[in-house]
């Protein structure tokens, strides 16, 4: 049974307890001595079940607060990883502007200097061949960022699923 299978037992048998004590005192007072101490008798049987029961959800309380406790941190990771992940394709999207800029500043300025006014298509050949190796280049940095944060991700599944397994043993373990 579960806490609330628990609570909601205890209270059903203190409810069945006290409709017993009720008629066994209404049974004295019509003078069914024997009649009443079968309904006393009945009352202390429902009232040992009470008992048992609010023990049993007493017992699943502490378990149930850690469990709420590793779970509220469990969300509490996934946020802030989910905030920091933001923060460092932000990152990352800006670096590869300014780098992507910078490159583009720097090829204009040697492609200018370097033009060979009896030959210009042989630079203009190099500065495209030049562009087409940076863009391979800032393409390949982003792929490996992009794999290297499906790593995190699938790290912090694994956590969240080892937290589960766990949480399932405890509540084996106290026959929930």
């Amino acid at each position: 049974q579960d806490h609330k299978e628990d609570v909601e037992a205890a209270a059903e048998w203190g409810g069945k307890a006290l409709a017993a004590s009720r008629k066994a005192d209404e049974l004295r007072g019509a003078g069914s001595a024997a009649e009443a101490d079968t309904f006393d008798n009945l009352a202390k049987v429902a009232l040992g079940r009470q008992l048992q029961s609010e023990q049993e959800a007493k017992t699943a309380e502490p378990t149930i607060a850690s469990q709420t406790e590793v779970v509220d941190k469990l969300k509490t990771g996934l946020d802030q990883m989910k905030a920091k992940l933001s923060e460092l394709k932000a990152k990352r999207d800006e670096l590869v502007a300014r780098s992507k800029s910078a490159q583009a500043q720097n090829q204009m300025m040697d492609a200018v200097k370097n033009i060979d006014v009896l030959d210009p298509t042989s630079e203009l050949s190099r500065f495209e061949d030049k562009v087409r190796r940076e863009e391979a280049k800032a393409l390949g940095k982003q792929e490996l960022a992009a794999s290297s944060l499906d790593a995190q991700f699938e790290q912090l599944d694994s956590l969240g699923d080892s937290a589960e397994i766990e949480a399932r043993l405890a509540a084996l373990k106290t026959g929930a």
